[in-house]
């Protein structure tokens, strides 16, 4: 059952996206674990883990070894092994009060999540619940409170579920039994299918841009992109220049704004008068502002930053806006407790510099549009998105290099877009130099969605948004509440277990 638990939320996500399934798995999880001893219950709750994450994550198998996967899936394996000695922990209070249990099962699944993405080194949210619905009704939710709403949600649901399929009601299973059962199992149904009411969007500001998000593919695949660093350079300057050719033909709308990707110019611009030429080239031609997603050397020795740069048509750089990744990802563009990180795999040597971290929300004023730019897996991060909304953001944007991962990856993060427009109001876009690229609307639905390893130019008019969603005025509190209620639930059912003895099965 553990091992099913595990598939079924791994099946809810993307590339495959059978989004009814998460409920199910928490279902699954919930029934396995409860009665147990704790250590039965964490055992379960890793199994579980395992069978989620490792096929999940396996994208970072593809250039790097099987050691990264390997470390990383039973990582966040063990944070679900807590999941699962907690709902052990907590299984007298769920049969004491049958009805509790939907709420019990989201909270504690808000809790595991709020630690996962913070600990350690920051957290890795990748596999929350709430990133697995983006088709679903539920979505929705997000609007009102954000990512950990919708994982309260889609747990609860399956709180319902188990609540009602867990042994009959009262004696053997009669007609009474059989309708509570039918009950519960809609509400679960319910639940979820409410998000379809939750209005979405934000008032705008009565204007709408032309946004062009250039694709320039790479040579190959793999982590010697970086070696192949003037080639995508020249990828991107030419998908640029072709786009202004058909402007300048009247085959194509000119766009306000050209948004390249991460590691569109991973040669330093800044340093290099031939980088710094080529862009500019490209945005004198296309006679608008680019994001450029670039490498920068320093400030110290052994140190880089990534960054979006604002490059103008006719001026170069603007360096006032500027952002500079705030969220580096540990392992793979810095490396933590380095000489201990060697004596597991000298692997880490790969990451010859270590990225220093912005200090400055994402928040870049284009000039047609204030843009909340975000780096790759930072929109992960509730707080990082959510800081350049309240700083004045009308469109959202990622910039991604997926060329060292697979389509999946790039799915998945999609997925991660679709539900900060939702959360936020903001009609927001991916950019990757290889794929998955694309438009999202504030309602979640993606547009011209790129296909993967190839070459694409896509434009679309957008509507700029300036009011604020009730998630984004009330921030991190809803994940504080239900985080606290989680441990409100696990101390009032620690102390219920010190007064009776615990009943397996």
């Amino acid at each position: 059952m553990a091992v099913a638990a595990g598939l079924a939320l791994l099946v809810a996500f993307p590339p495959y996206g059978v989004w009814p399934l998460a409920p199910v798995g928490v279902a699954l999880l919930a029934a396995a674990a409860h009665g147990r001893r704790v250590r039965a219950g964490a055992g379960l709750g890793f199994l579980a883990g395992v069978a989620l994450f490792a096929p999940l994550l396996e994208w970072t198998n593809l250039h790097t070894g099987a050691l990264p996967w390997v470390l990383l899936s039973l990582s966040q394996a063990a944070f679900v092994a807590g999941l699962g000695a907690v709902t052990a922990v907590v299984s007298p209070l769920v049969r004491r009060w049958r009805w509790a249990w939907p709420a019990v099962t989201g909270v504690l699944w808000v809790g595991q999540e709020a630690l996962r993405c913070r600990v350690p080194f920051g957290g890795f949210p990748w596999g929350r619940l709430a990133f697995s619905q983006g088709d679903s009704p539920a979505l929705r939710w997000a609007a009102l409170g954000g990512a950990p709403l919708v994982t309260f949600v889609v747990a609860a649901a399956g709180g319902l579920l188990v609540a009602a399929l867990w042994r009959p009601w009262r004696g053997p299973r009669g007609v009474a039994g059989r309708w509570v059962a039918v009950v519960a199992t809609a509400g679960a149904v319910a639940v979820v299918a409410l998000g379809a009411l939750v209005p979405v969007g934000v008032a705008g500001s009565g204007r709408a841009v032309t946004v062009a998000v250039v694709q320039g593919n790479v040579p190959r695949l793999g982590l010697d992109f970086n070696a192949q660093r003037q080639a995508v350079l020249n990828n991107h300057v030419q998908a640029t220049l072709d786009l202004a050719a058909r402007v300048d033909a009247g085959q194509q709308a000119r766009p306000d704004l050209v948004v390249w990707p991460e590691n569109a110019s991973d040669i330093d611009p800044l340093r290099s008068e031939a980088a710094g030429r080529r862009i500019t080239a490209a945005a004198d031609a296309v006679r608008a502002p680019i994001l450029v997603g670039a490498v920068l050397v320093g400030p110290g020795e052994g140190q880089s930053r990534n960054a979006g740069i604002l490059w103008r048509p006719g001026s170069g750089p603007d360096l006032g806006q500027m952002y500079t990744k705030r969220h580096p990802v540990p392992f793979a563009e810095y490396v933590p407790l380095r000489d201990v990180a060697r004596a597991v795999s000298k692997e880490v040597d790969r990451v010859r510099s270590d990225m220093v971290p912005g200090q400055r929300p994402g928040v870049v004023d284009a000039g047609p549009a204030v843009l909340g730019d975000v780096i790759c897996f930072e929109v992960a991060y509730d707080g990082l998105v959510r800081d350049t909304v309240t700083g004045g953001a009308q469109l959202l944007v990622v910039q991604t290099n997926n060329a060292t991962f697979d389509v999946a990856e790039a799915r998945q993060q999609l997925a991660m877009v679709r539900l900060r427009a939702v959360e936020h109001g903001r009609a927001s876009l991916m950019a990757s130099t290889v794929g998955v690229s694309g438009f999202v609307g504030a309602d979640g639905r993606v547009s011209d969605a790129t296909g993967f390893n190839t070459r694409a130019v896509v434009v679309r008019q957008v509507s700029l948004g300036d009011g604020r969603t009730v998630a984004t005025r009330v921030g991190v509190w809803p994940e504080v509440a239900l985080a606290a209620a989680a441990v409100a639930v696990l101390v009032a059912a620690v102390a219920l277990r010190r007064r009776r003895p615990v009943v397996t099965g």
